[in-house]
């Protein structure tokens, strides 16, 4: 999962970037709106924590950008423009949050905030997205609990590298749709981290090895799938 942190002050910026990281995420910061407009012109996120008072402007235009209000035109409309938007802020007002909600925000949450609750709001906010209830992820005999960090396999705990956890977790979610590889490598990649060419195959082999060859599968040339689980609707437990 790839979020993006759209905060000012470097320090909570440096704090919020490594909780992610740490969580699983990969992070990308920008200091003002500008810098943010343009990285989510160029590449695609799962999500971004927003600050609303930044050096050139209110967070809540950029939000308003994002969602393709009035002041947009069709076709600058960002293809992700209905990712879950988290905002972080001192603004405590009941009006505050009230404007923040109406202007297309997921969720708002004042600062100073709990680390833990911050990451339980982001989960809560990506499985709506997802058109989950379920906090835990499903698929056949493996089971995906984003909360825990864990994956378990017929009921015995596998243990993941973190690109490994974050693959699998986008696959998941994105199932049984094709994710392309520039997909899933921004998806595990930010900007500033160091790629190697054949890292995303290396990691799919990985998962194969630990979860099953049948687990992931390769459309040629375009990129991978989780296919249905055999003989259980995905999401739900054997009965």
């Amino acid at each position: 999962m790839r979020a993006l942190v759209v905060e000012d002050d470097p320090g909570i910026a440096n704090g919020l970037a490594a909780t992610l990281r740490k969580a699983g995420y990969a992070v990308d910061v920008c200091s003002a709106l500008s810098p943010a407009w343009a990285a989510l012109s160029v590449e695609p996120f799962d999500v971004m924590l927003l600050d609303l008072g930044l050096p050139d402007g209110d967070g809540l235009d950029l939000l308003a950008r994002v969602r393709g209000d009035g002041r947009t035109q069709a076709s600058d409309r960002l293809p992700h423009a209905d990712m879950p938007v988290l905002i972080m802020t001192a603004r405590d007002g009941v009006s505050d949050r009230v404007s923040g909600l109406d202007s297309g925000a997921d969720d708002y949450i004042v600062k100073p905030f709990d680390s833990t609750e911050l990451l339980a709001r982001l989960r809560a906010m990506l499985r709506r997205a997802g058109g989950r209830s379920n906090p835990v992820i499903e698929h056949g005999d493996i089971v995906l609990d984003p909360a825990a960090h864990t994956v378990h396999r017929a009921g015995e705990l596998v243990a993941l590298g973190g690109k490994e956890f974050a693959l699998l977790l986008t696959l998941l979610q994105a199932r049984p749709n094709v994710l392309s590889k520039s997909r899933l490598e921004s998806a595990l990649y930010g900007f500033g981290e160091a790629l190697e060419s054949n890292a995303l195959e290396v990691h799919v082999h990985h998962l194969r090895r630990k979860l099953g060859e049948s687990l992931i599968k390769t459309v040629r040339g375009v990129g991978y799938f989780v296919p249905p689980a055999e003989g259980v609707a995905d999401g739900s437990r054997k009965t």
